[in-house]
């Protein structure tokens, strides 16, 4: 199979469904609904949302591709040429209900520009409410090991990144136990050509059910007081304060 736009844009969209089924499972109760979308400048994409279900409270698992002209502030912080682009990815946020389950994210994307320039994006961490250290350990070793199947220095490398990124710098506190982030990999750095990037790439994606699904059913059924939920409560204004301010 030949990789361009096309073929990286399909196995997304496969990704998002394969997801949204699992997650559906998973949780036994509720179903995604889904708003499908389109952009004026170009291209469009699937929003599915998840509300009130027996685990998850609410979640999206979005799915985008879209193009046209790459807006004039975009090409001066990232100091491109102009020319237009191309971006299409897959994103998730996901809060449980039971405050001993971690919210979780992941997003994987891709970015082309007519001139010939591309690279991968994404990342996927949790943020528990409580945290426990042999969740933590479990989570982070899942990720080396699929970063490790790629490149042994991809783990460490993005997992610093994660840390400097998911950082609420007001607060001076981490936004949860992290994950790893990586962004613009292409072929300027390394042994790694496009294939081998969007190898990567699709291990990360094909990692978040395996994991979520163990942090979930290791408490999905563990009980809480009104307090917990105060204490989540609390949490996810901090999640909300790292997006409003810092993402």
């Amino acid at each position: 199979m030949s990789l361009d736009k096309i073929s990286i844009t399909n196995w997304f969209k496969q990704l998002q469904d394969q997801i949204c089924k699992s997650l559906e499972e998973l949780d036994g109760k509720e179903k995604f609904r889904e708003d499908q979308w389109n952009r004026a400048e170009g291209g469009g994409g699937r929003s599915r949302v998840f509300n009130e279900g027996n685990v998850i409270e609410k979640g999206g698992v979005n799915f985008s591709a879209v193009h046209g002209k790459t807006p004039e502030k975009i090409l001066n912080a990232l100091q491109l040429k102009e020319a237009d682009f191309f971006a299409t990815g897959v994103s998730i946020v996901l809060h449980p209900y039971n405050p001993m389950v971690p919210i979780i994210h992941m997003n994987v994307r891709y970015f082309e520009m007519s001139n010939g320039t591309w690279w991968f994006g994404g990342g996927i961490d949790v943020t528990p409410h409580y945290v426990v250290e042999e969740d933590a350990r479990f989570f982070h070793q899942k990720l080396k090991s699929a970063c490790d199947k790629h490149d042994t220095a991809y783990y460490d490398k993005f997992k610093n990144w994660a840390d400097d990124y998911f950082f609420i710098k007001h607060r001076d506190e981490t936004r949860g136990i992290g994950g790893i982030f990586f962004d613009r990999l292409n072929d300027q750095e390394g042994n790694h050509d496009k294939a081998s990037r969007w190898e990567f790439v699709k291990e990360i994606g094909e990692t978040f059910v395996p994991a979520y699904t163990e942090l979930v059913n290791r408490h999905r059924d563990d009980s809480y007081t009104d307090q917990h939920k105060t204490w989540q409560s609390l949490r996810r204004g901090r999640y909300v304060e790292f997006n409003l301010v810092w993402d």
